[in-house]
């Protein structure tokens, strides 16, 4: 499942953020701290893990130690999930 969550949010951030359908993003390729996506970037990303996974991000999560890859994101999604968050 954290592989479909992955390959969702980078489809999102190529698409939508950097506005590059076809870059390819790994799952441990430094999102933040590489300065791939800036702070409000940041926020749409937030609201997209929200509307499409159902799951609240706290605004003290929206920082490189927490929020730098996909898979602390697909982790971070796939915890709340089955906390049934």
């Amino acid at each position: 499942m954290t592989n479909e969550i992955s390959a969702s949010i980078a489809k999102f951030i190529a698409e939508k953020i950097l506005k590059q359908p076809d870059k390819v993003i790994a799952e441990d390729d430094a999102l933040i701290s590489s300065g791939l996506i800036d702070s409000f970037s940041l926020m749409d990303l937030a609201l997209f893990i929200e509307d499409t996974f159902g799951v609240r991000v706290e605004d003290t999560e929206l920082n490189a130690e927490t929020f730098d890859t996909l898979n602390q994101l697909a982790n971070l999604i796939d915890g709340r999930r089955s906390k049934g968050q």
